[in-house]
C-alpha cells in the first residue's frame, strides 16, 4: 500500500503526507451527489485527514455497485488524487462482510447455514435463544432439514450416555431424543430481504469476490495499491455458538455448519463430528475432556479462516491491494470463540489486521492479538475503527487519548467512526458523533490529525522490539464451551486470566506478542541462540499462562526452545493434555520447565531481565497507567509512552513526575507531535541506563528518538515564580457562530385529518403512526431504499402541532426542518412560502424564513405527506432570542447581552450547539503571562490576545502560555467549540450510564425515558485564572 521507508526528515515529520493521516468511514447514506461528495473531499482536508473510506449506510438510495455509484466511486478517486489524498474501499452495503448487499445470497447455495440441535419435540424456531449482537446468525425459515437423532441420557446434568438413532429407529423408553437440524438462513431486511453468506464455504466466498472486489477491480484496478490502497472488510463472522443456560434446559442452540463440514471433519480427523455432536453441547461425567468437542472448534475456526480470510486475501494479494478492516468479537476468549473459533487465525491473510474499538473502550487484548499478528507477518501496522458509538460530546482530549493508547499497541492507520454524507432522518442517530462539517468543530480538526500523523511517521519505521512470546490460551477455552450452570465459572476463570496476563504485562512494561498455537506451524518457528523465531519475531522468553492443552506441533517447538537455551515460563495451571488428550509427555516437559505462581510479582521477577523499559514515579513505583512501543530503526530506537487509561477526573489536572528508564546509554531527542518541533532532551546515566525525567499529565504522551551517546545533563529546574493570580472578570460579550435555537420535539398530533392527540415526542409519534399502517419502524433494520423497488403508496398525513411561549417578539426567525417539499408549513394561522434560505447544521435541514413570532403562545402546525419511507424528524427554530427551560417545557426570551462563566445552557442557550466566543478585556501591568483553566466543556479551546491566535487548549493542565504583554489594557477572547448534543442527542433518554450511542438512546421506554430534557453542561464552566510569572 505505501513506502514507508522514505528517508526521514524534519519536513516529513513536521507535514506528514496522505499515508500516514486517518481516513474516516464516508457513510454513503442517503441520494448521492458528486458535487456534494467533492466539497465533503474538500472539507476532510481542510480537517487535516488523509483519505476515507467509502462506507456504504443505511439510507444509500442510489444502487450499490450500479453504475451512477461506481461513477461516483471514480469521481471521488480523482478527486483524491488531485488533492493528494487516499481512497480505500469497503467490501459491502452495510456490515457484515460477505452477502454483497444481497446480491450474493440471491442464491440460496451461498447462504449461512447452521445446525439447530434441540429436543425432537421443541418447535426450532420457538425456543432457540437469539442474540442481538448476532447479526449474521440465525434467521427463522423453512430452509431446514433434520441431518441426525439423538438418545440422550443425563444424569446430574452431565452426558451420561447417547446414541445416534438410525432413521426408522425409537430411542429406548424414557430417554430423550434430540434432533441436530441443518437451517439455511432466510430473508432478513438487514440485508436487503435476502440473508447472510456462508462464511464456511469457500465457494460463496468467490461468488462474494467476484460481485465486489472484481467491480471494482474492473474500473479501478490501475489505481490499487497507490491511489487506492486497501479494501477494508467488516465483521466477517459465523452464526454464533451457543450454549446451554442450564445443563437439563430444554431448548434449541446453534451451532455454525455448513453442507460438507462432515466431509472435510472427517477428512481432517478421521471420524464423524455428527456422532458426537452431543458432546458439543454437555459435559462428560468425571471431569472428562471431549476431544470431539475441540477438534469441532478447531475445525470451524478453519473452515472459517480459509473460506473468508484466505480467500479474500488471496484475492487482493493477486490483485495488488491490500486486505484490512477488523473481524468479529475479538477481545474475550469467549466472545471469539462463539464469532470466530479464534480471531488470530484470520490475521494471517490480512496485509494490514485491523481492531474495532467502539463506546471508548480499553480492549488491550483485542489491540495487542492484531498487533502480535502484524509483527510476527511484518505487516507496517494496525488499523483501528476507533471513536465510534461515543456520542456527540467525545471531546479532542478524549480523541487523543483514544488514539494515543492505541498507537502503542500498533495502530498506524485511524478509521473514524465516522463521517456521514447527510444527517437525513435516521442518519443523525447512526452512532455520532458526524466527525465532518456537521461538527462546529471540524476546522480545527487538524490538531488532532497532524499529532497522529507525526506519530504514525515514526511508528512505521523499523521493527518493534520485542523480546516476550505468550502462548495464546483460548484453545484452553475450547474445552469448556458447555452448558452455564457447569461450565460457566471454568470459563470467567480462563477470561480472567487471560485478561490479567494482557494487562499485568503491558502496565508492568514487558511488552509482548501473543503467539496463536494454529498459526506457529506455518510461521517458520526456529529455536536458535536462547531465542524462538515466529515469522519475522525474535523471543528471549516464552509464558505458558493457564493452558490446559496444547498442541503437539508447540510442545516440539517449546522443546527446542529450551534446548536452544530459551527462558521457558509456565505459570498457573500447567497444561496435562496435548491435542485435547491426556498426555504424559507434556506433563513430563513440564516438570523440567520453570513453573511459577500465576500473579503479578511472579511473573514479573520471572522476566525482569526482558524488560527493556520501565517508568517509575515519586514514590519508587509503577504508575499502572502508562504504556509504550520500542522500535529499532537503524542504529536508532523509536520510544512511545502514552497515557493508556482514562483521566480519572479530566477536570482536575493530575502530575506525574516520571523516571523513565531505557536500557542502554542513548542521547534522546524530543519530537514534539502537537508542534512538529524537535529538539534535543537531557538525560542522566545510570548503570548502563538512561534515565529520562519527565512530568505527564492526564493526556500526554511522548516521542523521542534515541541515538547511541550521551545527552546533556538536566539543568537544575526552578519553580515559575508566580507573582500574581487574578480571576477574568465577568459578566462579558460574547459571540456565537450560528443561531440560537429553540428544539421542536413534541407535538400534539393527528393522524389523516382526525382528532388532536395529546402532546408527545415526534420520534414515539411516528412509530404510533407506523403501527397502524403495518410500516416497518425506523428503529428496526430495514431493506436499504436502493434495493427495493419504489410501488405506488396510498398517501397519508401526519399532522404535528407545536405549542410554545415567547415573552418577545422576534421578526428574523427561521424553521429549520427536513423534507420540506412534502410538508405545509402554518405559523399562527398563516401559510409559509416554502423558499429556502440555507441549511442549518446539515444540508437535508434546510432553513425556511417565518413571519414574525409573537409575544404569547405560538404555534406551528405541519401537515407531512407520510408514506413508509417519510422521515419525521424533529425541527428547530432559529434566530436572535434566548430560551428558557424548566423540566419538559421551554419558552423564547431576549437574547442575553453578557454571560457568565459556568454553564451557558442556563443562560438562555439550552439548546445551542454552535461555538461560542468569549470576549474578556483586561488591564495589566507589563510582564508575562499565562492563562489557567480548570473545567470546562467544549470540544477544544482557542485562546487570542489582542486578535491574535496564541493557541489551543484541548489537554491537562489546561494552561496558555500568552506571553510577554505591555502594560494596559488587552482583550482575551476565548473560543469555546461546541457539540450537537443539546440539540441533536438523545434529550430524553435519562440512564446516565448509557454507553452504547446508538439508535435505540432515542426511543428508552420505562425509566430509561423522561419528557423533562436531560441536557449536557456547556461552556467555561469555571472561571479562567490570569498567572502573571
Amino acid at each position: 500500500m505505501n513506502n514507508y521507508n522514505d528517508d526521514y526528515n524534519e519536513e516529513l515529520f513536521k507535514n506528514p503526507p496522505a499515508k500516514f493521516r486517518g481516513a474516516p468511514f464516508w457513510a454513503w447514506n442517503t441520494k448521492l451527489e458528486k458535487d456534494e461528495l467533492l466539497r465533503q473531499i474538500d472539507i476532510f482536508k481542510a480537517m487535516g485527514i488523509g483519505g476515507f473510506h467509502i462506507h456504504c449506510r443505511s439510507g444509500l438510495e442510489t444502487e450499490y455497485l450500479g453504475e451512477e455509484y461506481m461513477e461516483l466511486v471514480g469521481a471521488c478517486n480523482e478527486k483524491a488524487k488531485k488533492e493528494e489524498m487516499l481512497c480505500y474501499l469497503y467490501d459491502e452495503d452495510r456490515w457484515p462482510s460477505g452477502s454483497g448487499g444481497g446480491l450474493v445470497t440471491k442464491d440460496r447455495k451461498h447462504r449461512a447455514r447452521y445446525l439447530s440441535f434441540g429436543p425432537a419435540d421443541v418447535n426450532e424456531n420457538d425456543s432457540i435463544p437469539t442474540n442481538s449482537e448476532d447479526i449474521a446468525g440465525r434467521q427463522e425459515g423453512d430452509g431446514k432439514s433434520v441431518i441426525a437423532r439423538f438418545a440422550v441420557t443425563l444424569k446430574d446434568g452431565f452426558l451420561q450416555e447417547y446414541k445416534r438413532l438410525q432413521a426408522s429407529e425409537t430411542a429406548p423408553g424414557g430417554t430423550a431424543v434430540w434432533e441436530a437440524t441443518l437451517v439455511i438462513a432466510e430473508d432478513n431486511p438487514w440485508f436487503n430481504n435476502q440473508a447472510y453468506v456462508n462464511t464456511l464455504d469457500k465457494k460463496a466466498i468467490e461468488r462474494f469476490i467476484e460481485v465486489t472486489h472484481e467491480k471494482y477491480y474492473e474500473k479501478f484496478g490501475d489505481d490499487f495499491g497507490t491511489a487506492i490502497p486497501s479494501i477494508f472488510t467488516d465483521e466477517p463472522q459465523f452464526t454464533h455458538k451457543q450454549t446451554l443456560k442450564f445443563s437439563t434446559d430444554r431448548t434449541n442452540i446453534a451451532l455454525p455448519f455448513t453442507d460438507d463440514f462432515e466431509e472435510t471433519y472427517k477428512s481432517v480427523y478421521g471420524e464423524s463430528i455428527i456422532d458426537h455432536l452431543p458432546e458439543l453441547v454437555w459435559e462428560l461425567p468425571d471431569d472428562k475432556i471431549s476431544a470431539a468437542r475441540y477438534n469441532y472448534h478447531d475445525h470451524v475456526a478453519e473452515r472459517f479462516s480459509s473460506a473468508f480470510a484466505d480467500t479474500v486475501g488471496n484475492w487482493c494479494k493477486a490483485h495488488n491491494i491490500k486486505l484490512t478492516g477488523h473481524m468479529m468479537e475479538e477481545p474475550t476468549l469467549q466472545s471469539q470463540t462463539a464469532a470466530l473459533g479464534e480471531a488470530m487465525r484470520s490475521y494471517r491473510s490480512f496485509d494490514m489486521p485491523g481492531i474495532d474499538m467502539l463506546c471508548d473502550w480499553r480492549e488491550y487484548t483485542t489491540a495487542k492479538q492484531a498487533q502480535s499478528a502484524a509483527h510476527q507477518y511484518g505487516r507496517t501496522g494496525v488499523l483501528s475503527e476507533l471513536y465510534g458509538v461515543t456520542n456527540w460530546d467525545f471531546d479532542f482530549r478524549n480523541h487523543k487519548l483514544q488514539g494515543d493508547w492505541q498507537a502503542a499497541l500498533g495502530v498506524t492507520l485511524r478509521v473514524h467512526h465516522l463521517t456521514w454524507v447527510s444527517m437525513n432522518g435516521e442518519a443523525k442517530r447512526d452512532y455520532p458523533a458526524s466527525i465532518g462539517y456537521q461538527s462546529p468543530w471540524y476546522k480545527e480538526y487538524s490538531y488532532i490529525e497532524d499529532h497522529f500523523a507525526r506519530l504514525n511517521s515514526a511508528l512505521t519505521r523499523g521493527k518493534a522490539e520485542v523480546r516476550v512470546g505468550v502462548i495464546h490460551p483460548v484453545e484452553s477455552y475450547w474445552l469448556y464451551y458447555g452448558p452455564n450452570d457447569k461450565t460457566a465459572g471454568r470459563k470467567k476463570e480462563l477470561d480472567d486470566n487471560f485478561y490479567a496476563i494482557t494487562n499485568w504485562l503491558l502496565f508492568g512494561l514487558v511488552d509482548f506478542d501473543f503467539i496463536a498455537e494454529s498459526l506457529l506451524p506455518s510461521q517458520a518457528p526456529k529455536a536458535y541462540d536462547g531465542k524462538l523465531a515466529v515469522g519475522e519475531m525474535e523471543y528471549e522468553t516464552i509464558i505458558v499462562p493457564n493452558c490446559i492443552t496444547l498442541r503437539s506441533t508447540t510442545l516440539q517447538q517449546l522443546k527446542a526452545f529450551k534446548k536452544a537455551g530459551g527462558r521457558l515460563v509456565f505459570t498457573g495451571e500447567t497444561p496435562t493434555l496435548l491435542d485435547a488428550g491426556p498426555s504424559q509427555e507434556v506433563q513430563a516437559f513440564v516438570k523440567e520447565c520453570e513453573c511459577i505462581q500465576f500473579n503479578y510479582n511472579k511473573i514479573h521477577s520471572a522476566i525482569s531481565g526482558s524488560r527493556d523499559v520501565d517508568i517509575i514515579n515519586t514514590n519508587g513505583q509503577r504508575p499502572d497507567r502508562y504504556i509504550y512501543q520500542l522500535r529499532k530503526d537503524g542504529k536508532y530506537r523509536w520510544l512511545f509512552i502514552c497515557n493508556a487509561k482514562p483521566a480519572e477526573n479530566p477536570d482536575i489536572p493530575r502530575e506525574d513526575k516520571l523516571k523513565i528508564i531505557v536500557s542502554g546509554v542513548w542521547k534522546p531527542t524530543l519530537y514534539d507531535t502537537l508542534t512538529g518541533k524537535i529538539h534535543p532532551f537531557a538525560a542522566e546515566y545510570d548503570n548502563g541506563k538512561t534515565v529520562i525525567s519527565r512530568s505527564f499529565y492526564d493526556h500526554d504522551s511522548l516521542l523521542l528518538l534515541l541515538e547511541e551517546g550521551r545527552a546533556r545533563e538536566p539543568e537544575k529546574s526552578y519553580e515559575c515564580n508566580v507573582q500574581r493570580i487574578t480571576e477574568l472578570s465577568q459578566p462579558v460579550s460574547f459571540s456565537l457562530s450560528e443561531p440560537n435555537s429553540l428544539v421542536l420535539d413534541c407535538a400534539e398530533y393527528s393522524f389523516d385529518g382526525k382528532e388532536w392527540n395529546s402532546r408527545d415526542e415526534v420520534l414515539r409519534i411516528d412509530n404510533r403512526f407506523r403501527e397502524l399502517l403495518g410500516y416497518p419502524l425506523r428503529m428496526e433494520a430495514w431493506a436499504q431504499p436502493w434495493s427495493v423497488e419504489r410501488q405506488e403508496e396510498k398517501k397519508h398525513i401526519l399532522g404535528l402541532r407545536y405549542s410554545f411561549e415567547s415573552e418577545i417578539e422576534i421578526r428574523d426567525c427561521y424553521l429549520a426542518l427536513e423534507n420540506i417539499s412534502g410538508t405545509e408549513i402554518i405559523v399562527n394561522g398563516e401559510s409559509v412560502k416554502k423558499e429556502t434560505e440555507g441549511y442549518f447544521v446539515d444540508k437535508c435541514i434546510q432553513k425556511v424564513k417565518l413571519p414574525a413570532i409573537k409575544k404569547g403562545t405560538n404555534r406551528i402546525i405541519l401537515y407531512i405527506d407520510f408514506y413508509s419511507r417519510t422521515n419525521v424528524e424533529w425541527c428547530y427554530l432559529l434566530g436572535s432570542f434566548g430560551v428558557s427551560i424548566a423540566g419538559s417545557a421551554a419558552k423564547l426570551i431576549d437574547m442575553p447581552q453578557t454571560i457568565n462563566f459556568g454553564d451557558y445552557g442556563s443562560q438562555g442557550f439550552p439548546f445551542y450547539t454552535g461555538n461560542i466566543k468569549y470576549h474578556n478585556v483586561i488591564n495589566v501591568d507589563s510582564g508575562n503571562y499565562k492563562l489557567d483553566f480548570s473545567s470546562y466543556r467544549s470540544t477544544v479551546m482557542k485562546v487570542f490576545v489582542d486578535g491574535k491566535e496564541r493557541g489551543i487548549v484541548a489537554f491537562a493542565p489546561y494552561t496558555i502560555d500568552l506571553g510577554e504583554l505591555d502594560k494596559g489594557k488587552h482583550s482575551i477572547d476565548i473560543l469555546c467549540c461546541g457539540n450537537r448534543y443539546n440539540a441533536f442527542g438523545a434529550l430524553h433518554n435519562s440512564d446516565s450510564s448509557e454507553k452504547w450511542h446508538g439508535p435505540n438512546s432515542w426511543r428508552t421506554e420505562g425509566k430509561k425515558w423522561s419528557y423533562e430534557y436531560q441536557l449536557r453542561k456547556m461552556g467555561v464552566l469555571v472561571t479562567p485564572r490570569l498567572i502573571k510569572y
